[in-house]
């Protein structure tokens, strides 16, 4: 069954440029490592909510924008090896260390695709 694996986060906007960049060098280390698809969405209509949203959930501030993000994979244990090999990869280990952002108030998970 078709998986997903999904990711948000809230970037400064000075990093837009970088996050792009980020996103453009990490995409063919998971397709290399058997994601079929990788994307990254700026947020343009992400609006606030009253008791739960995107930014709440990754407590985007002023100045940052919502980031969404996936991976799709043929299944979940295609997922699970690929996501463990694509961090172990030498090349990804160059873009891990110059987040644009902070990981800590990233959220993520993995879906089976109804």
């Amino acid at each position: 069954m078709p998986y997903v694996t999904g990711m948000v986060c809230a970037v400064p906007d000075a990093n837009k440029q970088a996050y792009a960049e980020m996103s453009r060098a990490m995409a063919p280390i998971f397709r290399r490592h058997g994601a079929l698809e990788v994307v990254d969405c700026w947020g343009v209509d992400v609006p606030d909510g009253e008791v739960t949203s995107f930014p709440m959930a990754v407590k985007c501030a002023s100045g940052e924008t919502v980031v969404f993000s996936w991976i799709a994979w043929p299944d979940a244990e295609a997922a699970e090896k690929g996501m463990k090999e694509a961090m172990a990869d030498a090349e990804m280990t160059e873009h891990m260390g110059a987040m644009p952002f902070d990981g800590k108030r990233m959220i993520y998970g993995g879906f089976e695709t109804l």
